[in-house]
């Protein structure tokens, strides 16, 4: 399986028992924007052009239209994904000033300034779109039989983008690692971003930044959801649902998207 290995342990337990389990990959991926590494995080070494395409657009580095390449590099002891965008970015660019080295996907390691890391984003564009509760809990459904990743190495996070139906999903073993990537490959595959963000971890303030910068009306999260991340989304326009386990979830931001009705889903 790509992004993973067997890897040999011993089983302690009534007995002792030597085999292998399967472990989730994690490498040093260094994302480059036109000849410049602007963060380094530790990753799941899968869908890095989809990660290197998602990080410009979720920090505000790029546009979709302001990206002309993405190369993925095999270097020493890791990988760079090097994005090459057109001249318009560069200020966007430079005005990040982000370079980090991020245990684990870390959202906010290396940012230099208080402003940065409560930058201000976009406001969700209003539309049709609303979900009944049955669909809240068959979207957190549909998500874990995407987690394949997950399902072989219990050590990954995963994100899922759903509109009737998961139409994608990605892992990673971190959690903003994970949505990036679900990010690019929305953006890669020309897949609008009217539907709900799944998640498998907690909602802090940078992933509801992340899903702003994307433009989806709603992040569902089987975890439970930072005040500032709820105090975002509702200035976002975004519903932040979380908690979604089981029978029930909890609605913290924009409940007016929450029916008993048939629902819009275009």
């Amino acid at each position: 399986m790509k992004g993973a290995r067997p890897t040999p342990r011993l089983v302690f337990g009534s007995s002792v028992a030597a085999g292998e389990r399967v472990l989730p990959d994690e490498v040093a991926v260094a994302l480059s924007f036109n000849g410049t590494t602007q963060a380094v995080m530790m990753a799941t070494p899968a869908d890095l052009e989809d990660f290197g395409v998602g990080f410009a657009l979720t920090e505000g580095i790029a546009r979709p239209e302001e990206i002309l390449s993405v190369e993925v590099v095999e270097v020493d002891r890791g990988v760079d994904v090097q994005v090459w965008l057109r001249p318009e970015a560069d200020a966007r660019l430079a005005a990040r000033r982000r370079v980090m080295a991020g245990p684990v996907g870390c959202g906010l390691c290396g940012i230099d300034s208080i402003d940065q890391a409560l930058r201000e984003v976009p406001v969700v564009v209003p539309s049709r779109f609303r979900m009944t509760p049955a669909q809240v809990l068959a979207a957190v459904a549909a998500l874990q039989g995407e987690q394949r990743l997950h399902d072989a190495t219990r050590a990954v996070h995963g994100a899922a983008f759903w509109n009737g139906r998961v139409l994608l999903a990605r892992e990673d073993v971190g959690r903003h690692n994970a949505l990036d990537k679900l990010v690019g490959g929305m953006m890669r595959q020309g897949i609008a971003p009217q539907g709900a963000v799944v998640l498998t971890s907690r909602v802090s303030t940078d992933m509801v930044q992340k899903v702003a910068m994307l433009g989806a009306p709603m992040v569902i999260a089987v975890s439970a959801p930072t005040v500032a991340a709820v105090e975002l989304a509702e200035a976002s326009g975004i519903t932040l649902i979380a908690l979604a386990k089981g029978d029930r979830f909890e609605v913290f931001s924009h409940t007016d998207r929450i029916l008993t009705e048939v629902p819009h889903v275009g």
